[in-house]
């Protein structure tokens, strides 16, 4: 893995301190490289959204480029833990174009239920529940944030090519397993996020009465 840039010094104390003692500790490691990622993408985005509101002349509102950076934050955070684990920038990932599609999990549930039967349940509950949680934001941000009325179906659909872009990124660059209980799962938090998104305004509206 590349330097970390932001989160060195805390890194290195948590390091020090817990990396024998944690069996799960490349989890942490790998946590502490995508929030970093994370940050400096981040960052980068805000400049480039702060010069094409101004070149553009954009009515905006604080709290709107609040929000907006905050859900940017979370997708690159989403990408980076999902997909570009190894790696600050894209020349340093190798595709593999010629991988067989027999890599490809298209059955739904049976690694969930493989994983249903281990003994440990972590893998299953994070697998099932974990990836529904990852996207309820998507679900929520993306018609709050959105300049026009989108759907309940328009949001889910978009949750779920987001999953398979995520899905098929893992497959070409061979950094996770390409399988389509994500998507279903990804999916269903993005509904779930929506529902929360209608529920909040429905919420709004009643207090406004």
């Amino acid at each position: 893995m590349s330097k970390i840039i932001f989160l060195g010094p805390l890194y290195n104390y948590i390091y020090a301190r817990f990396a024998t003692k944690f069996n799960h500790f490349p989890l942490i490691r790998l946590s502490f490289y995508a929030v970093d990622k994370a940050i400096l993408y981040t960052l980068i985005f805000i400049i480039l959204r702060y010069i094409w509101v101004k070149i553009k002349k954009r009515n905006t509102t604080f709290w709107y480029e609040f929000w907006l950076s905050v859900f940017i934050f979370y997708v690159f955070l989403l990408f980076a833990l999902t997909v570009f684990r190894d790696g600050y920038f894209i020349w340093q990932f190798k595709f593999f174009w010629h991988r067989p599609l027999s890599d490809i999990n298209t059955v739904p549930l049976i690694e969930t239920m493989k994983l249903a039967d281990a003994k440990s349940l972590v893998d299953f509950f994070y697998n099932l529940y974990g990836n529904i949680v990852w996207f309820v934001p998507m679900g929520f941000f993306i018609p709050a944030l959105s300049k026009r009325h989108l759907n309940f179906l328009q949001v889910v659909l978009m949750g779920a090519m987001i999953s398979v872009s995520i899905e098929a990124l893992q497959f070409v660059l061979h950094t996770g397993v390409t399988d389509i209980d994500d998507v279903i799962f990804n999916t269903l938090g993005a509904a779930v996020g929506y529902l929360l998104y209608f529920l909040g305004k429905w919420i709004k509206k009643l207090i406004k009465i």
